[in-house]
């Protein structure tokens, strides 16, 4: 049986996020960011899908005045999870299937399957802190056309605060860690209510690569501003 607390929340939850950055002047360019993520709650299974783009293009002078455009990113990201709820509050099996294409990434291309358990490590009428671990599998294209593949063990956490009736916090942390390359992403975010539907949201996120091809860093590290759209 599903326990009233899960029933009760059955249905849809979606989020729309979008951000923009024009500069000018000394330096000239443009930067988009945009995320779509939907939550479906059955009577017993969990469902989330998530859709992620980060585009930039600067605008640039060669040596004699002529202005040329160069982008200098291109990233996207999808994501299935389905998870299976267990005859417990909160705990779960689930499964996961993951794709990255970035352009000027370490890693052109990353893709990923996991199985696991996942479960509720506390909760209270604030703070809501879930962990999960499992098994998975990888395959790779690194920047210097190299493939990669194999076997990983793969953990994630997130903890969720809500201080204010208002404003909430938000961290996660993932874990990807195979015999070639260990992924560790993280993200903290803050939002704040605009009004019912609409948030502002303030996110850093982290991605590093413990092998990387030669000229390329090991970490990434985005800083964003995005509104918030909830439906």
């Amino acid at each position: 049986a599903v326990p009233a607390s899960q029933a009760a929340a059955l249905g849809w939850q979606s989020t729309a996020e979008l951000g923009a950055i024009f500069t000018s002047g000394n330096t000239e360019g443009s930067s988009f960011s945009g995320k779509l993520e939907s939550k479906q709650e059955l009577q017993s299974w969990s469902n989330d899908y998530q859709l992620s783009a980060f585009f930039k293009e600067d605008n640039l002078k060669r040596a004699d005045g002529t202005e040329y455009t160069e982008k200098s990113a291109e990233r996207y990201q999808a994501s299935l999870k389905s998870a299976y709820k267990l005859d417990k509050d909160h705990a779960e099996l689930y499964g996961l299937a993951s794709h990255t294409h970035d352009e000027f990434g370490a890693y052109q291309r990353y893709s990923l399957l996991s199985v696991g358990y996942g479960d509720m490590l506390y909760v209270d009428q604030h703070k809501r802190w879930e962990a999960e671990i499992g098994p998975g599998y990888y395959q790779a294209k690194r920047a210097d056309d190299q493939d990669e593949r194999g076997a990983l063990l793969r953990a994630a956490t997130s903890f969720d605060w809500q201080f204010t009736e208002t404003a909430a916090f938000r961290q996660k942390l993932t874990v990807e860690y195979s015999a070639d390359n260990t992924r560790v992403q993280a993200e903290s975010s803050s939002s704040a209510k605009i009004n019912g539907r609409m948030q502002m949201k303030a996110a850093f996120v982290v991605q590093s690569d413990s092998e990387v091809p030669v000229g390329k860093a090991k970490t990434d590290t985005q800083t964003s501003l995005t509104l918030v759209y909830a439906f």
